[in-house]
């Protein structure tokens, strides 16, 4: 699985998007994140092999979320659906 690291100012959160290459609602986390100067991590999960989208798929399913990108998990507990700046911003406290 190719993990890309995003390096920032702000690194109190362990941050992990999932996303498609192609989703432009992804684009806009992607950039939110950078814009606030938070570290993440991210995955373009249409580019991985099927053996990693399906291990994606089972961790997001588990975590209680569903299949619907990006999917953001923050300090390996909290899941958040979609591009949801009030959430970001209440959960990473920016």
């Amino acid at each position: 699985m190719n993990i890309v690291k995003i390096a920032g100012k702000n690194n109190k959160h362990k941050v992990l998007v999932y996303a498609l290459s192609t989703c432009a609602w992804c684009k806009m986390t992607k950039q939110f994140l950078k814009d606030n100067s938070v570290e993440y991590e991210y995955v373009d999960v249409d580019l991985c092999n099927e053996e990693d989208k399906e291990k994606i798929k089972k961790e997001i399913l588990n975590r209680g979320g569903y299949l619907s990108y990006p999917t953001i998990i923050i300090d390996d507990k909290i899941l958040i659906t979609g591009f949801r700046k009030d959430k970001l911003k209440e959960t990473l406290g920016i």
